[in-house]
């Protein structure tokens, strides 16, 4: 799959630096563009009818409209660009209406890296799932497909695994790899602070997901020690 193309909404210049290079942190998504007014943004996403941008990282409290209009702007249109609102808003009337235009996600300011990558990564989960060729053989595969998408897939792990844990493996993994350096059990689990056994069953569940492969590392003595790398 492709990369996931973002457009970045954010009147205050800092800030939509900021999500710029956190989104340019997570594997699998880059920016596309940077807005600073609704206006502005609905002019990048009328050019070729949205089709250059996936998701759009939304703040609500723009100068010159509320990003719920421009959310009920997108839908009469006809865009079903996602969206994730990326806002101080608090309200819950303003919650409610979120959900019933379609926004994906709803992330309070302020908020941590790991937050927003955890955002992130469960969009992407779910843009796979919801993009694969065919028909949902089950109730089941539904269900996962909103599970992903809602945050509720952590009850789903396998026994022994917990959410928090997998977590800790998935950030070394992928603040710790680039391009050409995979990472080894042992070496998550210096990262980590867990076990070796323990570092290589999470690292085994994330293949078995999809969300990390598997290659041997050559070049040690004995045999080839395996390492992993974020997909």
């Amino acid at each position: 799959m492709t990369d996931i193309r973002v457009l970045v909404v954010e009147d205050e210049p800092l800030l939509a630096e900021a999500h710029s290079a956190y989104t340019e942190r997570v594997p699998g998504f880059v920016v596309v563009g940077v807005a600073h007014t609704a206006r502005a943004a609905m002019a990048a996403l009328r050019a070729n009818d949205g089709g250059d941008v996936d998701l759009v990282l939304l703040d609500f409290r723009l100068p010159d409209l509320h990003g719920l209009d421009v959310c009920r702007a997108l839908r009469a249109a006809g865009s079903s660009v996602d969206v994730l609102a990326v806002t101080s808003a608090r309200d819950l009337a303003v919650v409610r209406t979120a959900v019933s235009l379609g926004v994906t996600h709803y992330l309070l300011k302020p908020f941590t890296f790991a937050a927003f990558r955890d955002k992130l990564e469960r969009y992407a989960d779910y843009r796979a799932q919801a993009l694969a060729d065919g028909e949902v053989a089950a109730q089941h595969d539904v269900d996962r497909m909103f599970a992903t998408l809602r945050g509720t897939a952590g009850h789903s792990l396998p026994k022994g695994l917990d959410a928090q844990t997998l977590n800790r493996v998935r950030a070394a993994l992928t603040d710790g790899t680039d391009a050409q350096a995979g990472l080894s059990a042992t070496e998550v689990s210096a990262a980590t602070g867990i076990s070796r056994v323990t570092a290589r069953r999470y690292l085994e569940y994330l293949v078995t997901i999809d969300r990390a492969v598997r290659t041997p590392r050559y070049g040690t003595p004995g045999r080839p020690e395996v390492e992993y790398r974020p997909r």
